[in-house]
């Protein structure tokens, strides 16, 4: 039921009659999130509580905005309530629930990725390797200092002792970033050029290092009139910082702009600080992240002692179109492999990692044309040669062909065939939901929930999820709610754009699996014409929340 008023013919009963429909039918839904659960009435009826989601959906507010729900038990198989299953909704980060959903299928929770240092020699007695020293990634995303207590250095310490452990001490030759592995762009399909400065649209490269970011702090300068003090994090001279800030007196505004145009690794700072203002921090993507990871390698054997005389630089896919790696003539000098991709899935959908879901992504697609050993990319001699192969055999005319996203893609929509999805249900171009052209429905969603729900990887993938009021990105929501610490769900958001997906457990201990889409709303719309309930949430999350609240504190069943 909708009711609609105009301003010429809003009347006092029917301002009445609107709050109490919407106190009566929608119920705590109005509510913020975290006073439902002690005003609300819980629903003791399945009816009852399809009635409650239906009016919070229904309100006026949402009129310009579109709702896509489904919701099933887990236990039972039936839907609980559903509107709009089958029509498309731009899912944001929900995409992720896809693509690592579909990294644990295809590779398994053991499975880990490989970085290798190569050589065409040996070192010599005296420690000396005459020649180029080539580190060859495979996508690994985990060498992060957010994984190292915040040491941008440590995740590089394994590379850097296997060297030392080969004898060797001096390197009298290039230092080379080798980012072949994946062929395509670096970027996902459809990204938008204005996140890719933003850390969440940072450059995707088989060398990645640090989220392939730059932490930037600006400071205050000790008085005013003079630039602040611009650090980044970790130093680098693959930047060039262009200060263009100012000190202010106390009791100014302070405001910082940051510019780093798409291709460049000039980063522009504006803008000012006062003298009291403890300072500004950000984060800003990097162009050519593999050249930031040899770079940061260099500085890493030098603190160890080791001097590279030569330069530093990257080779990628398309130069090894015309000169391929034959890895039948060149020595493993030293390997690490990373965590287990069960650890990568947690690290990727916990904090919503944009770099990481498309990393994982490519690995798939990558590894449908490389055979690899149960463990992960573990090269044996028999995929060495096949290596070798595909890169000097003539095999590198189909790869350009194919892209490495393209092949993860196809890999994804095979998945979902397989599992009962009609094809075309979810049509996502990358791994990461950042991409303004993915479309999926909440039926497609719900069905690959229900699916891996009863996987050998099911627990791995539920722990995964963020938990409500617990950690990752809904660390912060339903607090002091039955969801708490029970709803595990994969948020969503882009602009005017909110998904939230998961797992919840009802009051009465039924398992549901739920997808609520939100697409073209904008909290922000004023519309005087459309009465609001005294204290009603406009917060878009909270009008997700709102649901998932409802559903963990049902004390019904499903029949």
């Amino acid at each position: 039921m909708r009711l609609w008023m105009t301003k010429p013919n809003i009347k006092p009963l029917a301002v009445l009659l609107m709050v109490l429909y919407t106190l009566g039918a929608a119920g705590a839904s109005a509510l913020p999130p975290h006073q439902q659960h002690t005003t609300a009435h819980t629903p003791e009826t399945l009816s009852s509580l399809r009635e409650r989601i239906a009016a919070h959906i229904a309100q006026p507010k949402f009129a310009p905005a579109a709702w896509g729900v489904k919701i099933v038990s887990l236990d039972t198989g039936k839907t609980i309530f559903e509107h709009n299953p089958q029509k498309y909704f731009n899912p944001a980060s929900n995409a992720k629930l896809y693509t690592a959903a579909l990294a644990l299928e295809r590779l398994g929770t053991d499975y880990r990725i490989k970085t290798s240092l190569y050589s065409v020699l040996k070192p010599e007695a005296s420690g000396t390797l005459k020649g180029d020293l080539i580190l060859y990634g495979r996508g690994d995303p985990t060498m992060a200092a957010r994984l190292n207590n915040g040491d941008y250095f440590k995740g590089l310490e394994p590379l850097v002792t296997q060297l030392v452990n080969a004898g060797v001490r001096r390197i009298e030759g290039d230092l080379i970033g080798d980012e072949s592995y994946f062929t395509g762009p670096p970027f996902g399909a459809g990204w938008e050029w204005d996140d890719l400065q933003a850390y969440y649209g940072a450059e995707v490269s088989s060398l990645t290092i640090n989220d392939n970011a730059l932490d930037l702090f600006v400071k205050p300068a000790d008085r005013a009139g003079i630039p602040c003090r611009i650090t980044t994090g970790p130093p680098t001279s693959l930047v060039t910082l262009i200060n263009r800030t100012q000190t202010a007196p106390k009791g100014a505004e302070s405001r910082i702009a940051v510019y780093r145009p798409v291709g460049e690794n000039i980063i522009y700072v504006s803008g000012r600080l006062t003298l009291d203002n403890t300072g500004y921090y950000g984060a800003v993507a990097v162009h050519n992240p593999a050249g930031l990871f040899v770079s940061l390698l260099k500085e890493a054997l030098g603190r160890r002692g080791i001097v590279v005389t030569g330069r530093t630089r990257v080779i990628d896919w398309k130069y090894r179109e015309v000169t391929p790696f034959d890895f039948s003539k060149v020595i493993e000098l030293g390997s690490v492999e990373s965590m287990p991709l069960g650890d990568i899935v947690r690290e990727t959908l916990k904090p919503s990692q944009n770099l990481w879901a498309q990393l994982l992504l490519l690995q798939v697609g990558e590894t449908s044309r490389r055979p690899v050993t149960a463990g992960g990319v573990t090269l044996n001699s028999s995929t060495r040669a096949s290596e070798s192969a595909s890169s000097a055999s003539g095999a590198s005319d189909a790869r350009a062909v194919r892209t490495t996203e393209e092949l993860g893609v196809e890999a994804l929509n095979d998945f979902m065939s397989s599992i009962g999805v009609r094809r075309g249900d979810v049509v996502l171009e990358e791994g990461s939901g950042l991409s303004r052209r993915d479309v999926i429905t909440p039926e497609a969603t719900v069905a690959l929930l229900a699916y891996a729900s009863k996987t050998r990887w099911s627990d791995v993938y539920r722990n995964a999820l963020p938990i409500a009021g617990v950690d990752g990105t809904l660390q912060n929501r339903m607090k002091g709610t039955p969801a708490a610490g029970n709803v595990r769900a994969k948020t969503g958001t882009l602009r005017y754009v909110y998904t939230l997906s998961g797992y919840v457990t009802t009051a009465a201990g039924e398992r549901l699996a739920f997808s609520i889409m939100l697409n073209n709303y904008n909290a922000e719309r004023s519309d005087s014409s459309v009465v609001q309930a005294p204290g009603a949430s406009t917060a878009p999350r909270d009008e997700m929340d709102a649901i998932a609240i409802m559903l963990a504190g049902f004390t019904g069943r499903s029949q």
